[in-house]
C-alpha cells in the first residue's frame, strides 16, 4: 500500500489498534442505527407527497423529506468510519509487526 495516501488519522488508527477496533464498533452500531428502516421512510414520504401534493408540503413532508436525506448522510458517513477503521485494522496486520 502507498503511505502517500495515508492521513495522520489512518496512520494513528493503525497505530491504535485497541481504540480503532472500538471506533470501528462504534460506527457500525451508529450505522446501524442511523439506518434503520429508512428505505420505508423514504418510501413512506414520497407516498404521501405524491397522493397530497401541495398540501404535503405545506403539512412538512418537505422538510421530512430532507431530514431523511441528512439522516442519510449521516449514516454513510458512520459507515464510511467503519470501513476506515477496518481498512486500519487489516493493514496493521498484514503489513506491521506485532511486538
Amino acid at each position: 500500500m502507498s503511505t502517500f495516501y495515508q492521513t495522520r488519522f489512518f496512520k494513528w488508527l493503525v497505530s491504535h489498534w485497541v481504540l480503532c477496533f472500538l471506533l470501528m464498533g462504534l460506527g457500525f452500531v451508529c450505522f446501524g442505527v442511523a439506518s434503520l428502516n429508512l428505505v420505508n421512510l423514504f418510501s413512506a414520504n414520497a407516498k404521501f407527497l405524491l397522493e397530497n401534493g401541495w398540501m404535503a408540503v405545506m403539512d412538512g413532508g418537505a422538510l421530512q423529506l430532507l431530514e431523511l436525506v441528512v439522516n442519510a448522510y449521516v449514516a454513510v458517513a458512520f459507515y464510511l468510519l467503519f470501513k476506515t477503521c477496518e481498512h486500519a485494522l487489516v493493514e496493521r496486520l498484514a503489513h506491521h509487526n506485532n511486538h
